[in-house]
């Protein structure tokens, strides 16, 4: 009997509780994307940040942002590991594996559209915010007689390591140039230390170095061995701006101490790092992170100076790979205002900004 009494009293309790459902209706009735919201809204997410090696960039930048984003009330914890960079850290965020990444605007163009090393697997991601770029610097010897990306044919050039993001602009470059390896006398798979060591003593008339300005391999250089920069400009530049998105005008100003202090400024090209996240990312967690590095950026607390190299009223403007809903809505919130911190008036940090960026654009 008091078995039967306990399934009694079970079963008026679970009456009351479809009753109660039943007064939910029009609330059970929303769409599965509110739904979602407001569990995630609810629970705090926690991240997994690919950033690149620890000798890049990438890797402070995430230690920085990892305090900024758990400060969020929406992000229990921010874990930031050190990854080969931008096609580990797109193949880790597609298993699930990370929930955040750097990468380059290249290799994520690429992933969008599952073509180069993702062909036939197109990557679901969204942008957070564009960041700052990685400048195609080209120094050649004085005494090289290179002035532009043509006076290259026939000389001896460092081209980044094989498969790195620095070689894979120099092998645009020279084909936007109508050039390619065959065409030179001397194909030298350095990275920038070696580059420096075989430009010094005579072994390289020049090589290409893609990373934030200023590089400090191009500084110590420049502090031994008299160079020049050569633009990557005229026709060459405007192959390249129409052949691939991703790439952008860069110059690289005369006179400004912290970057080289040219006496004459240079003219090329850049390609924009992204902060991004899968595409399943909840619409309140992508705005949360995009307010919170938009707001971040507006302190005096910001100490990479990678994240000096920009202007932050440029996050959500012209990025290749689209912007995550959230995000979206937030730069759309600004209604047209700009970030007070300008890339071209910051002074920069240049033992972070110039840290070998060859790592975090392989």
């Amino acid at each position: 009997m008091a078995t039967k009494h306990g399934l009694w009293i079970a079963g008026i309790a679970c009456m009351g509780l479809l009753l109660a459902g039943c007064g939910n209706g029009d609330e059970a009735g929303q769409t599965d994307a509110t739904s979602s919201t407001e569990s995630t809204s609810s629970e705090p997410v926690s991240l997994i940040f690919g950033t690149g090696g620890t000798s890049g960039s990438y890797y402070p930048i995430g230690g920085a942002l990892k305090r900024v984003f758990e400060d969020s009330d929406q992000i229990d914890q921010v874990q930031v590991v050190s990854t080969g960079a931008s096609v580990q850290n797109i193949n880790n965020i597609q298993d699930g594996t990370n929930q955040l990444a750097i990468v380059m605007s290249d290799v994520a163009y690429d992933a969008i559209n599952g073509q180069g090393q993702f062909e036939g697997r197109k990557a679901d991601i969204k942008t957070i915010a564009g960041l700052y770029p990685n400048v195609v610097q080209v120094v050649a010897t004085a005494n090289s007689d290179i002035q532009s990306v043509a006076d290259m044919k026939g000389k001896r050039i460092g081209v980044g390591k094989v498969g790195s993001g620095v070689e894979q602009s120099a092998q645009k470059v020279l084909e936007a140039a109508g050039m390619n390896y065959d065409d030179l006398a001397r194909v030298s798979h350095t990275g920038y230390a070696d580059s420096v060591t075989e430009m010094s003593n005579g072994n390289l008339d020049a090589a290409f170095f893609t990373s934030g300005v200023p590089n400090s391999s191009i500084t110590g250089l420049m502090q031994n061995t008299d160079v020049n920069f050569v633009n990557v400009d005229g026709e060459t530049a405007d192959t390249l701006l129409d052949k691939y998105p991703y790439y952008e005008t860069y110059e690289i100003p005369a006179g400004a101490p912290e970057r080289y202090d040219l006496e004459t400024a240079v003219n090329t090209v850049a390609i924009r790092n992204l902060l991004i996240a899968p595409a399943s990312m909840s619409d309140d967690v992508s705005r949360e992170l995009a307010q919170r590095f938009y707001d971040y950026l507006g302190t005096d607390k910001v100490s990479v100076g990678a994240l000096k190299q920009f202007d932050r009223s440029r996050m959500g403007q012209d990025v290749v790979v689209p912007l995550a809903a959230g995000a979206q809505s937030f730069y759309d919130s600004l209604n047209g205002q700009s970030g007070s911190d300008s890339g071209d008036d910051a002074s920069g940090d240049t033992d972070q900004t110039s840290q070998n960026a060859e790592t975090d654009a392989s």
